[in-house]
This record gives C-alpha cells, structure tokens and sequence, in this order.
C-alpha cells in the first residue's frame, strides 16, 4: 500500500513554475571540460591537454564528427581557468591571451558554426575555485561581456562567497542575464553550498530563477562518488525532485563514463540513472580517445530518449535493500501516456548477480491490463505481463536494469 501511496504521488505531481526564458526545455546535452581536464594551463609542456581553445575547437570537431551532435548533444561547456588573472581596465574579464588568443567570441563563432552552442565559467564570489577573478561587485559587466561574446551557458559557480546571500545574488545574476536579450541557459551552483554549509536550500526559488542547479558535491571518477550521488538523489531531502521539469532540472554532475575509474558496468548505470534522473548529460572525456564501449553507452539513443522525454519527470527510488537492490520509477509522455522507465540498481559488489523477483503489483502500480515491458539499453522486448504475475530481473554487480513498460488496455 506505501508503494501505490508513493507511485500515486509520482505520477500526479508536476511543477509548473519555472524559469521563464524558453531555454532547456528537455535536460541540456554537451561536454564540459572540467573532470577530464581540471585546470591544465601548462601549454608549454601539454599543449594537447591544457585549457585552451585549441582543446575546445577540437572537442567542437569531434562531437560532430563523431555523431555526438546528432546525438543531442549540443554545448562545448569552458571550465575554470579560462581568463587572466587581471580584468582590463574597465573591469572586464579577458581570456588568457596565451591560450586563448583569438578571443572566447572568435571561439563562439568556430563553435556555432558547427552547429553548437559555448559555454563558459563564472563564480559568484571574489576569486573562482581555482582563484581567478570572480563575479562579485561585476555581476552586470560580466553578463554583459558574456552576451557580447554570444555565449550560451553560464555555469556560476559559488566559492568564496558566503552562501547565506546566494538566494539574494544568484537571481540577480540571472535578471543581468536576461536583459542583455541573448537566450544564456544559467547554471546555479547555489543549492550545493547552502548544502555543504548546512542551510536548507529554498527549491522553488532555485527553480525560478535557474535552468539547472546543482545540489551535491562535485563527482569524482570513481564508483564510490557516483553512487554516494545516486545516495543523495535517492534521500530527496528537501523533496527536490518534483522540480525538475522543462526549464529547471537537478544536476547531479558530469558523466564520467569514459575515463579512468569506472567499469563498463558501473559507467553504463551512471549513464543509466543519470537518464532516470532527467539529469543534464554533460560529459567530460577526452573524445579524441574515448573508447568504443564507451561511446557505445554515451550515443545508446533508448537511455537518451529517457532523458529527453518531454515530460520532464525526474525518477524517485521506491525503495532500497541498503546495500544492494533499489528500484527507481520515471514516468514518460512517450510512446504513450502511462509509460513509465523503471530502474534497477544494484550496489552490491560481492562478485554474483542478484536476482530480484517482483510484480508490478508489488511495485505498486495499478493498470489492470497489466503492462508490455521492454529492457531499454538495447530494446530488447521482454513479453507483457500481468498486474499480479511475477517476474525475475537479475542484476549484475554494480550495475543497473533498466525497462520500459507500457500499460496495456
């Protein structure tokens, strides 16, 4: 009965305040340099790897001609360490004259001239992370200065600052944005550092005022980090997940699926729950290297579409056996109402699958056709079941089952 209480509540819930701007309508799709590239400014010794716009014109090339943007993916995402230490005397920010000597407007043009989208970092305090020029006392310069270089993210992030007058300098970021009359997609770092020191983020002003937010510490190429973010979605503290929805979405962070320090198993469930969680993909791997399994997962179009469905729904976990199987339900427009994307996780790392018997019954759902279920990471069909029949999923070690069921008549 606390399964249909919580399903009920999952499939009546929507949010209809927002972000007016007419961006991210679906979560946004691109590639961010930071997790594989941090702050590499060492042109002189790693000119292949270092924060420049040789990098960036490079990944804009390859996410083309890589299938990657006809894919969905769309924005060429800058990182920290872009600029010089010292605004001009205006008091505007300039790109490191080094590594960017054309100028982040002339790598806009190259950018959208092959048909995507730049973004850029900012900080919403003094110095950024990495300790180049921040934001504060030049929020309307630097709105102002990223429009005139037609770009099309800002990711602000929120160190040195103090969290307790984000909910006052976040939304004056986004109104400097928005009256410069470019279309910028504003992604808030906000909710992680009210987190982080223990204040109680205000959501539905988050939502307003932001396209995306991020709500957690940052990810790290590791198991260990991405599950301790699927931990914290699955909690929902602060209910946060009913405010994802076109226009605002909750993003747990890059994908990490092609680097160092994931299995194939474990980089195919991040791309898998970051699906369920309408989550922006942004990935963050060399593609000049990027394996084939790899790229396999990160063009899958059946995760993707999961992602992108137009109704916006972030999954909840209807429950956890801790350590081991939990069980996460999204629901979809598509292909037809009463749709839903069900995921299957299991944590456990003891070497053997577990097998998970259940009935959708069990899980809580109520169609009395019973439903047609087809396994989404390779489309496979599985048969249609009834409400109360019972079936058996068996589930890899760190790894992740996920379907698609269908509600029969």
């Amino acid at each position: 009965m606390i399964l249909q209480c919580l399903l009920v509540s999952l499939l009546t819930c929507q949010v209809v305040y927002s972000l007016d701007n007419g961006l991210a309508l679906t979560p946004p799709m691109g590639w961010l340099s930071w997790e594989r590239f941090r702050c590499n400014v060492d042109c002189k010794n790693d000119p292949d790897n270092c924060i420049s716009e040789r990098l960036y014109m490079k990944m804009a090339d390859l996410m083309v001609t890589e299938g990657f943007k006809d894919a969905g993916y769309e924005y060429v995402n800058i990182d920290d360490c872009w600029p010089s230490m010292e605004r001009d005397s205006e008091g505007r920010l300039v790109a490191d004259p080094l590594r960017f000597p054309s100028g982040i407007k002339a790598l806009a043009h190259y950018v959208h001239s092959k048909g995507l989208k730049l973004g850029i970092y900012e900080d919403f305090g003094s110095k950024t992370c990495a300790g180049y020029p921040g934001s504060e006392f030049y929020m309307e310069t630097d709105a102002k200065t990223f429009a005139s270089w037609d770009v099309d993210m800002v990711k602000f992030d929120g160190c040195n600052s103090d969290p307790k007058d984000m909910p006052y300098g976040y939304p004056i970021m986004e109104h400097f944005l928005n009256v410069t009359g470019r279309p910028i997609t504003y992604l808030c770092q906000w909710p992680l550092y009210m987190w982080g020191s223990g204040l109680k983020p205000d959501y539905a002003a988050v939502r307003r005022n932001c396209n995306q937010w991020r709500n957690y510490r940052d990810v790290q190429d590791s198991w260990e980090s991405v599950s301790g973010i699927i931990d914290f979605y699955g909690k929902d503290e602060g209910g946060f997940a009913q405010y994802a929805g076109p226009g605002g979405w909750n993003d747990p962070d890059m994908l990490v699926v092609g680097d160092f320090g994931l299995s194939y198993y474990q980089q195919q469930a991040q791309f898998g729950m970051w699906a369920l969680f309408a989550a922006p993909l942004m990935m963050s791997v060399d593609l000049r290297s990027v394996t084939p399994e790899a790229k396999a997962i990160l063009l899958n179009k059946n995760i993707i579409a999961i992602n992108q469905d137009p109704l916006g729904n972030q999954a909840v976990r209807l429950f956890e056996v801790p350590g081991s199987i939990s069980v996460w339900v999204k629901k979809l427009a598509l292909p037809k109402p009463g749709t839903v994307a069900i995921g299957i996780l299991n944590k456990d790392d003891a070497g053997v699958p577990v097998k998970y018997k259940t009935s959708f019954q069990d899980l809580g759902f109520t169609n009395k056709g019973g439903y047609s279920v087809t396994e989404a990471f390779e489309n496979k069909p599985m048969g249609s079941f009834a409400l109360s029949q019972a079936f058996t999923i068996s589930v890899d070690p760190t790894s992740l089952f996920m379907m698609i069921a269908q509600p029969r008549p």
